[in-house]
């Protein structure tokens, strides 16, 4: 019974100053400037060195939040100060994916915030943005072409596939491809052959999978950020819209929509969203 009792008020001394923190926090932040968010509480950190993968990448930055993006404010990571982990809205993150940011980017308050309205720019300005991207490098979850500021320095300065379509539109298209495979309205493609697909296609399609997407730019081209480990050329690149469709047709099955429960399926879909 000792023992109980003392392991008993143990916990309430512990699990008070845990509550404490937690009332402490405010419940909302919004993203005063382009806020890095990341799949793990050390990233967060200003002065974070960068780790990377065999393919020279940063796979701890999920995206670039814009200007204005609203958070909820889950928690303060212990022994990380100054890190936020926080939810938005405007990010569907991977099922057990938690995210963080640097608390110094944010705009703490009470109350929940308006929530940033993305206003969708006209065809011509979304065609230029993505033109004028060929070149740039591929950067995993990045979706701003000149990146952001850290610590002195310019951080995460590149496009991934998805984050490519989300510069392009202002952040009115889904940031990730798991959105992106139901983003506007299916155009039937099943059993078509490729003949039959560039025939169908129209400029600003989205030819997507759990995975990547390619835009459609024109009758002739289309437009993509790539990343090749192989040490090839990877960033955002153009190529013949026939030569693109052809090679996708021998990897996958065009489909009407995205199979239910499929994943990452040996699939294609096309999404016509403007």
């Amino acid at each position: 019974m000792i023992l109980r009792i003392g392991i008993l008020l143990l916990f309430c001394c512990c699990i008070g100053p845990l509550k404490a923190m937690a009332a402490d926090l405010p419940g909302f932040a919004v993203a005063g400037k382009p806020t890095p968010v990341f799949n793990t509480a050390q990233s967060a950190l200003p002065l974070a060195k960068q780790q990377t993968d065999h393919c020279g990448q940063m796979r701890q930055l999920e995206f670039i939040a814009l200007p204005g993006t609203t958070f909820e404010v889950i928690a303060a990571p212990a022994g990380i100060p100054g890190v936020l982990e926080v939810h938005t809205n405007e990010y569907q993150a991977p099922p057990g994916t938690r995210l963080y940011v640097t608390a110094d980017l944010l705009t703490l308050q009470p109350t929940a915030p308006p929530r940033r309205i993305p206003q969708l720019p006209a065809p011509a300005r979304i065609m230029q943005q993505l033109r004028s991207a060929v070149g740039l490098p591929y950067v995993w979850g990045g979706n701003r072409r000149g990146g952001v500021i850290q610590a002195g320095q310019v951080r995460f300065a590149g496009l991934d596939c998805s984050g490519l379509l989300y510069e392009a539109t202002d952040g009115f298209a889904p940031r990730n491809t798991e959105q992106l495979v139901d983003f506007g309205k299916a155009v039937a493609i099943e059993g078509k052959n490729l003949l039959e697909l560039l025939q169908l296609l129209r400029p600003l399609d989205l030819i997507v999978w759990k995975g990547h997407v390619i835009i459609v730019l024109d009758q002739k081209t289309a437009v993509e950020s790539i990343l090749n480990c192989s040490g090839g050329s990877d960033g955002v690149v153009t190529t013949p819209l026939e030569k693109r469709l052809k090679q996708l047709l021998k990897q996958r099955k065009p489909a009407n929509s995205w199979p239910a429960g499929a994943g990452k399926s040996a699939h294609f879909v096309v999404r016509r969203w403007i």
